[in-house]
């Protein structure tokens, strides 16, 4: 359940930082105004709380593994809703990055 938890975390993590990250890019450099800035604004403060909620206790690991996952999800997001293309480098780094997740957070560790 734990596994299950902080995986989950991590995607709600990456849709309020990608997102939040998004509608401020929207509301500067698409003029989309002052409500998409906001509305921005309040994802990424949401994604600070977000990242509290992982069971495990060390603020730069959680941080350094969300890293990778903010690399995937970046180019995920970009495929979603902007019709971004990844080429085979972007995917190849991405799986590197999500590699590096892995053994940041779920490798054994002695207790």
């Amino acid at each position: 359940m734990t596994l299950t938890r902080s995986l989950l975390l991590f995607v709600v993590a990456a849709l309020c930082e990608i997102g939040g990250a998004w509608l401020v890019w929207q509301g500067v450099r698409e003029h989309r105004g002052w409500a998409w800035i906001g509305a921005g604004v309040l994802a990424l403060g949401a994604y600070g709380f977000v990242a509290t909620l992982q069971p495990d206790a060390h603020f730069g690991r959680i941080l350094a593994a969300y890293g990778g996952v903010f690399v995937a999800g970046s180019l995920a997001w970009g495929m979603v809703v902007d019709g971004y293309r990844p080429d085979r480098w972007d995917v190849t780094g991405a799986l590197v990055c999500l590699v590096g997740v892995g053994l940041i957070m779920y490798a054994p560790r002695p207790a």
